[in-house]
């Protein structure tokens, strides 16, 4: 393992893989994973207007992607435990790299490029201690593995660059996992999740918690504005009928802290936000898969809309807007007036949406 100190000192390589932009992909804006009616599973490139930009096949279910900030080129991740991510050139479809997590880890289906577009950071468990650690790839040389760095937590699931910065942001679940038992979770009762933000060399900058009474709400999702803040969603893990919110807002110099939800709309979505999006500068949308319905919060207002749509789960900001995707084909654009229908296509969309650039 690679220490701290010997990843800062690599030097520069120049790329070794085609350097054709996101045009030559067919102009995708997003990309999601997605199983198709003949049980096959893909990555997809969307467009802004809903059609598809391109299909790469993929060789098991996929969780999520991140996309190169320059080059045609995502890394896709296999769903939770899963030990293998793909790195696609997507004009063209090529395999450029199957990247394995080292013995003993897995990785959590979530993973960032660097603003330069030359560390690709993936989240990862380390399976004898539950301890979550940060995958360090040369994405200039061949995506050879770096080293790692500490989480600051457990479980962590999702990873993410602020906008405009080299601040990372990550999701520390909370929740101890092994995958010789599934997705069982065996610390529910010393669980503590955490938002962490880090440097692009893994110097804590920040660690944000909920109060201690709240210790079973476990962050999963985020995603940030361009001021700092960082919009959160959470998976409740006790009685849901006891759910507290499970959307929340971290802000520099305030903390993290639950946004307010009422109890009627809450106790029908079985404790379990699955993605979230910032919409234009004051706004986020937020999906809810198993109470099939979306919600847009607009923080300067103080307001809110509830969008019903049937397994709606994957959202990502479009603009000054959102683009949602759900497990029935279906695209969607979302805004504080409600959802426009897109497109309509012969795909069960997986639960996460991930915008391009």
């Amino acid at each position: 393992m690679q220490t701290r100190r010997s990843f800062m000192q690599v030097t520069a390589a120049a790329a070794t893989f085609p350097t054709t932009n996101w045009a030559a992909a067919g102009a995708p804006t997003h990309l999601s994973a997605a199983r198709k009616t003949d049980g096959s599973y893909h990555l997809v490139g969307l467009r802004g207007d809903g059609g598809i930009a391109f299909t790469r096949p993929l060789p098991g279910r996929g969780h999520a992607a991140a996309a190169h900030p320059e080059r045609a080129e995502a890394v896709a991740f296999a769903r939770r435990p899963g030990t293998f991510a793909l790195v696609l050139e997507c004009s063209e479809g090529a395999v450029l790299q199957k990247l394995h997590a080292p013995e003993g880890r897995h990785f959590y289906g979530h993973g960032a490029f660097s603003r330069d577009g030359r560390r690709l950071y993936t989240t990862e468990n380390e399976i004898e201690t539950g301890t979550g650690r940060i995958g360090l790839w040369d994405a200039s040389n061949g995506y050879r593995r770096l080293g790692e760095l500490s989480s600051n937590g457990i479980g962590p699931h999702e990873i993410i660059r602020l906008p405009g910065t080299d601040t990372l942001a990550i999701a520390n679940g909370g929740i101890r996992t092994h995958p010789d038992i599934g997705r069982e979770k065996l610390n529910l009762d010393t669980m503590q999740p955490n938002l962490t933000l880090m440097s692009a060399e893994g110097e804590i900058l920040e660690a944000a918690e909920l109060p201690a009474p709240l210790h079973q709400n476990s962050l999963r999702h985020i995603a940030g504005f361009n001021d700092g803040r960082v919009a959160c969603a959470f998976q409740w893990q006790g009685d849901v009928y006891a759910s507290p919110s499970i959307v929340g807002l971290y802000a520099p110099g305030v903390g993290l802290q639950l946004l307010e939800m009422d109890s009627g709309f809450l106790y029908g979505l079985d404790g379990y936000a699955g993605s979230v999006a910032t919409v234009g500068e004051d706004q986020i949308g937020i999906t809810f898969p198993r109470g099939g319905v979306a919600q847009v919060i607009d923080l300067k207002r103080e307001t809110s809309k509830i969008l019903r749509r049937a397994d709606i789960c994957g959202i990502a900001r479009a603009d000054q807007d959102a683009l949602a995707t759900d497990g029935l084909g279906g695209v969607q654009r979302i805004d504080a007036g409600g959802t426009t229908p897109l497109a309509q296509h012969p795909l069960a969309f997986d639960n996460h949406l991930i915008a391009i650039g």
